[in-house]
C-alpha cells in the first residue's frame, strides 16, 4: 500500500506563488503516476495537474502556464508550483498517485491553499 503526506499549502495574496510537495511511503515501487486534485467545498474533486512515469504531464486548462508539476514517481516525490495565484485558485490540494500493480489511486489527506484578492 501506499500513504501519501502533503506539505506547503497557505495563504497568498493574488498573483503570488505557493509550491506544494508530495511524499509518498510504503509501496512506492507500485506507483505508476502521481498527480494534484483539488476541491472546493460543494464541488466536485478536479484533477489539476498529471506526471505519468513516462510522457508529459498533463494540466487542466485554468492552471496551463501557471502551474507545473515535476517529481520522481520511482522514488514517490511530486511537487506543484502555482505561480500567479488567482482567488479562484482557492481550495483543498489533494495528492495522488495511482497503481497499476494494486488497481487502485492513493490519496494524501490534503492541504489547504487560500488565495486572497
Amino acid at each position: 500500500q501506499v500513504q501519501l503526506v502533503e506539505s506547503g499549502g497557505g495563504e497568498v495574496q493574488a498573483g503570488g506563488s505557493l509550491r506544494l510537495s508530495c511524499a509518498a511511503s510504503g509501496s512506492i515501487f507500485s506507483i505508476t503516476a502521481m498527480a494534484w486534485y483539488r476541491q472546493v467545498p460543494g464541488k466536485q474533486r478536479e484533477l489539476v495537474a498529471t506526471l505519468p512515469s513516462s510522457g508529459s504531464a498533463h494540466y487542466e486548462d485554468s492552471v496551463k502556464a501557471r502551474f507545473t508539476i515535476s517529481g520522481d514517481n520511482a522514488k514517490g516525490t511530486v511537487h506543484l508550483q502555482m505561480n500567479s495565484l488567482k482567488p479562484e485558485d482557492t481550495a483543498v490540494y489533494y495528492c495522488n498517485a495511482y497503481s497499476v500493480l494494486y488497481g487502485r489511486h492513493y490519496w494524501g489527506k490534503g492541504t489547504l491553499v487560500t488565495v486572497s484578492s
